[in-house]
């Protein structure tokens, strides 16, 4: 799901109460048959939902800080068991961003130091999807740490979150600092 449709879905949700409706419509009329269902009592058991499938999606790459520049790249992949409609990577920053920034295509701010990446559809034990940023610090930090972790999978359920979660620090050596 693109994080426009995702924020989109998350700004209308509406909840709907049960209650007696409103004089006039339809629920108050009789029904034609003489004796009206039951209703189901209290203590019925809800009805099993079907569960979520499982990924286990993975997020690789490196961190490189020079000057003013922190360059990144990740390698995001699902290694199954079932496919993955999109996700959604997050990156904190120990240091606010630069204000003005040109972000890749799928990505947006979350605040004043946190980017939001989509990767798009992730096949089980299909190909990687990569994701390049190349970012401005506000100011010329000796050093950051950018922490990056899955937001969103499409609503699967990822039981192993080692390979999705990840923290690096990258000081501003100009050296890549994998995670």
């Amino acid at each position: 799901m693109p994080l426009s449709a995702a924020a989109a879905i998350a700004a209308t949700t509406v909840l709907v109460a049960a209650g007696p409706a409103a004089p006039g419509t339809t629920a108050d009329v009789a029904p034609h048959s003489e004796a009206a269902p039951a209703p189901a009592p209290a203590s019925a058991p809800a009805p099993a939902s079907a569960p979520a499938p499982r990924a286990d999606l993975s997020h690789h790459g490196h961190v490189t800080l020079w000057g003013d520049r922190i360059a990144i790249r990740i390698r995001s992949e699902n290694r199954g068991p079932s496919d993955v409609t999109a996700s959604t990577v997050r990156l904190r920053f120990s240091v606010p961003l630069a204000a003005s920034q040109e972000l890749p295509h799928g990505c947006l701010r979350g605040g004043k130091a946190t980017v939001l990446c989509e990767t798009g559809g992730l096949r089980s034990a299909g190909g990687a999807r990569q994701t390049a940023l190349d970012l401005t610090p506000a100011g010329s930090p000796d050093e950051v740490v950018v922490r990056l972790d899955t937001v969103w999978s499409g609503g699967a359920r990822d039981t192993d979150r080692t390979n999705d979660v990840h923290e690096v620090l990258a000081p501003a050596t100009g050296d890549a600092y994998a995670f």
